[in-house]
């Protein structure tokens, strides 16, 4: 912040470009990093189109500030009437992630605060 600060009282008022103001190279780390490291990247299967869109709309309660499989109970794998029309109840994997992963119903969607409708 004080480096852009800094370049904006040294540059021309009508050459200001982003480029000029801002050094990509940390943003652009911190993307591959989030992306390479993260536990919520993953890669994205490409069987077929329907499994991509499928793979798009899965959610979980895992990862960073979330729940791991070893600490979640019963009563958070289970169905919650608040689930009605934003989570599908029934696609769920099998094994220690039952009830953690799950995917949006067919016509919830994300507003723009980030809810699910």
């Amino acid at each position: 912040e004080r480096v852009v600060r800094e370049r904006m009282t040294t540059q021309d008022v009508e050459a200001i470009t982003p480029q000029t103001l801002i050094n990509i190279r940390p943003v652009v780390a911190a993307i591959k990093e989030f992306f390479g490291t993260s536990q919520l990247s993953q890669f994205m299967v490409q069987n077929n189109p329907l499994s991509g869109l499928t793979h798009k709309r899965r959610l979980s309660v895992g990862g960073p500030g979330g729940l791991s499989r070893e600490r979640a109970g019963l009563e958070v794998r289970d169905v919650h009437p608040s689930h009605y029309g934003r989570m599908c109840p029934i696609e769920t994997p099998e094994g220690p992630n039952i009830g953690l992963i799950g995917s949006l119903s067919v016509y919830a969607r994300v507003n723009p605060f980030g809810f699910i409708e």
